[in-house]
């Protein structure tokens, strides 16, 4: 049986399906991600009880018997501020068109058309720019996009930055055709059967601004495959119905705040419920990286590697020089040149263990510690094994291009 993950547009941009390793075991292998909708993507609210109502008490005279009673519908505080909520965010859900130039089939021409659909949020506005953050995935490829307000009207929007590893994009439009603004939300605080909604464009703009209820059913780390290559995104998992399409769109607490944005689902025969949004605590910093320099700024190391686990116990023994116990880490392929890497003496063969004596068992942990836990310029121990041997290479952080 094969697992797919599915990114929230309609149809998707070529996007790479993510290897799904240690995330729900009891499922089949395969995953595919898509990178941010469809629409990962990959926790911000206030904390809010789910209250529990019961009817008064009865004594019933006959018997001197107290009885309790389950009502068969919600409380009307706990519908209300859902409903509210909804509708002071649905405005600022906008629908994201991925434009790509095609040869037309016919002619020799090349046009342009609509390659997907997908959503996203209006967040800011500043002076005359307003700015929405949607999926990279929904955006990648794209030659032109285009935004579907509330009320019908298509503009076009430019792209200010987008980052392939934890699937977020910034666009902007001209701040006059926007009425309504989303705020963010803390999404650490949400708490598992908290109340949420899902608010995007499933199956395209005609079911624009759809909105889907449930809870949060956990927090979780996922492992999925990129264009920049893989990366363990942390996501919120909800029952929310989520359907293509709703890539970029917001998933809000309560209070109408967005405390993630939609990204990811399980797809495969017999399951539901499995959907995921990216944090907001994951999301701002991003966004805000994005709208002052275009993209993200990462500590670079310089190498290509490969996940030791993924090879043979032959090429771990005879080429790469393993002890029979050291069956994971990062094993380097190619240095560049005049790199970090390069500097510090690291070679091809090299298997990377461990940095600043955190261990790392995969390219995605390398990767995953270095962006979260480093910075630019900082100088770091890196423990790895070369021919047999562990040794220690101390090395300083540079960002890509200096």
């Amino acid at each position: 049986m094969d697992m797919n993950m599915t990114r929230y547009e309609q149809p998707m941009p070529s996007y790479q399906p993510p290897k799904k390793r240690r995330f729900f075991s009891w499922l089949a292998a395969s995953i595919i991600g898509a990178v941010i909708g469809s629409g990962l993507t990959l926790y911000a609210a206030p904390m809010l009880d789910i209250p529990a109502s019961f009817s008064s008490t009865k004594e019933a005279k006959e018997t001197s018997v107290s009885t309790e009673t389950l009502p068969l519908q919600p409380t009307k505080s706990v519908t209300n501020n859902m409903v509210a909520a909804i509708e002071n965010v649905t405005d600022a859900v906008v629908g994201v068109v991925n434009i790509q130039r095609q040869a037309d089939f016919f002619s020799d021409s090349v046009q342009d058309q609509e390659a997907g659909t997908g959503s996203g949020v209006i967040f800011k506005k500043d002076g005359d720019i307003a700015y929405i953050v949607t999926n990279n995935h929904v955006i990648e490829g794209a030659n032109k996009v285009e935004v579907s307000l509330a009320d019908g009207e298509k503009v076009k929007a430019e792209i200010v930055g987008a980052d392939p590893l934890t699937d977020l994009a910034v666009l902007k439009i001209h701040s006059s055709h926007v009425k309504k603004v989303a705020v963010f939300g803390d999404s650490s605080k949400l708490r598992i059967g908290e109340q949420v909604a899902a608010i995007g464009n499933p199956l395209g703009l005609d079911l624009s601004r759809t909105v889907t209820e449930g809870i949060v059913s956990g927090k979780r780390t996922m492992s999925i495959s990129t264009s920049e290559g893989e990366w363990e995104l942390n996501v919120i998992q909800t029952d929310a119905a989520i359907n293509p399409g709703n890539s970029g769109g917001a998933l809000i607490n309560s209070a109408g705040q967005v405390v993630g944005i939609n990204s990811l689902k399980i797809s495969q025969d017999g399951v539901e419920g499995l959907g995921f949004a990216i944090p907001s605590e994951d999301v701002k910093p991003i966004v805000e990286q994005l709208m002052q320099y275009g993209k993200i700024k990462r500590p670079y190391l310089g190498v290509q590697l490969v996940d030791v686990a993924d090879l043979s116990d032959s090429v771990r023994k005879e080429q790469l020089q393993l002890p029979g116990d050291v069956t994971a880490g990062a094993a380097v392929t190619a240095v560049e040149p005049f790199s970090p890497a390069a500097d510090a003496g690291i070679r091809t063969k090299d298997v990377i263990v461990a940095v600043n004596g955190e261990k790392v068992d995969s390219v995605a942990a390398l990767r995953k510690y270095l962006y979260t836990n480093t910075k630019i310029g900082e100088r770091v121990q890196i423990e790895l094994w070369r021919d047999g041997s562990k040794k220690t290479v101390s090395l300083r952080l540079s960002e890509r291009g200096q």
